[in-house]
């Protein structure tokens, strides 16, 4: 077996799975603010609040899913996952109000954060260990992918075929996710011992602490990051320029596909911090060049700007975490960085959802750039500076005869 193959039959089935599953949350995560304020007559904060619920539910099993793959096989909990969450999908069909639409987003994202986490750590553990920074960079190119493509299919088809349409193919999104999942054989042998599985469940069986400097960064990220999911399409109707929004995700995309190749290498070859300060910058100005965005134009090049500093950040903060942890707790580590991740993601989208309820989107997102800016100091205290003591106390030190 050739131990250097990154593109092996597996690899590209648990990619495309994962790109089905980030799909079926991308097409409903940006559809679904419309979906309450329009369909069920919401307001902007109910819009916010059906994402915080869904992420809460992430947040509390989502720590849970590493110790679950230890107990019982990653096969067995990607499997069980993806299918729960094939089932949740479905009960979007059936929604009838809102108290019922915070139901089934609470179980649905439950289901997410184990099968994005399961998923995860199956491809992470197929990826040669000398190429992981470009593997796992090629892997979330395909959640980056669905990123994209999602919100411009939600967007479109909500507009033309209505909110039952959207729901239905977000089933077919998550059955096909379930039958390339189900499907992946090779599974990576990073198991713990049997006797340490069994033993009593402590906090440490739930986190990967060489994992949290990195995750506390992808918070402060995910914070302003939900803004933009959660809001730009009504920010686009408020501008009278909502036939451009699904645009927006296409420009936004390709910014994040075009570099994805050249990012990984260099991550493997020259470093995270080369990556990460200007990716900050760039996200940062992105965001206010979409909170000045009152034409399609400087809408659709906001797009760009940020999907460029966005697209290769979160690669870079993801392979960070996973190489801070002992191979045989990856699985943690990931389950960690996404943990932090989603909490940031669910508290800010209830809070710049009133933010914007009381002062407006445009305020909104430049405090959204400010707060990504801010990250470049989280980022340098907890990993670079830490990192750099770490490295010159590792140092050896010669003394002459």
């Amino acid at each position: 077996m050739n131990t250097n193959k990154l593109w092996s039959a597996d690899f590209i089935k648990i990619c495309l799975s994962s790109f089905f599953l980030f799909f079926s949350f991308y097409t409903l995560a940006t559809a679904l603010s419309v979906y309450v304020t329009n369909g069920l007559g919401g307001s902007d904060t109910q819009a916010g609040l059906s994402m915080t619920v869904f992420v809460i539910a992430s947040v509390l099993l989502r720590p849970f899913a590493g110790q679950l793959m230890s107990r019982y096989g990653e096969r067995k909990i990607v499997v069980i996952s993806l299918l729960l969450f094939l089932l949740f999908s479905i009960a979007y069909l059936g929604v009838f109000g809102y108290a019922m639409l915070l139901l089934v987003r609470f179980f649905h994202g439950g289901t997410f954060a184990i099968a994005t986490t399961s998923t995860n750590t199956t491809a992470i553990g197929i990826i040669p260990e000398h190429r992981k920074g470009e593997g796992i960079s090629y892997f979330s190119l395909f959640m980056s992918l669905a990123m994209v493509i999602g919100p411009f299919v939600g967007l479109t088809i909500t507009t033309h075929g209505g909110y039952t349409a959207m729901f239905a193919l977000c089933a077919v999104c998550s059955l096909i996710a379930f039958i390339l999942g189900a499907s992946t054989k090779r599974l990576p042998a990073t198991k713990q011992p049997l006797a340490q599985a069994k033993s009593k469940l402590n906090w440490r069986d739930l986190i990967e602490k060489k994992a949290v400097p990195i995750a506390f960064s992808g918070f402060v990220v995910a914070f302003a990051y939900s803004g933009l999911v959660t809001f730009m399409s009504v920010f686009a109707h408020e501008q009278a320029i909502d036939q451009y929004a699904s645009y927006f995700f296409v420009c936004f995309g390709i910014m994040i596909v075009l570099p994805r190749p050249i990012v990984g290498k260099l991550l493997d070859r020259v470093g995270e911090h080369v990556i990460v300060y200007p990716s900050i910058a760039i996200f940062a100005i992105g965001m206010l060049l979409l909170s000045q965005a009152h034409s399609p134009a400087l809408l659709l090049i906001s797009g760009a700007v940020i999907g460029l500093g966005y697209g290769a950040l979160l690669p870079c903060f993801q392979t960070i975490a996973v190489l801070a942890a002992p191979p045989h707790r990856r699985g943690l580590a990931t389950a960690t960085f996404y943990l932090l991740f989603d909490l940031g993601y669910g508290i800010g989208s209830y809070t710049l959802g009133s933010l914007a309820s009381g002062y407006g989107y445009s305020v909104m997102y430049v405090l959204c750039a400010i707060i990504i800016a801010f990250s470049s100091v989280i980022y340098f205290v907890l990993h670079h500076k830490r990192k750099k003591i770490t490295a010159a106390a590792e140092e050896p030190v010669y003394v002459s005869p």
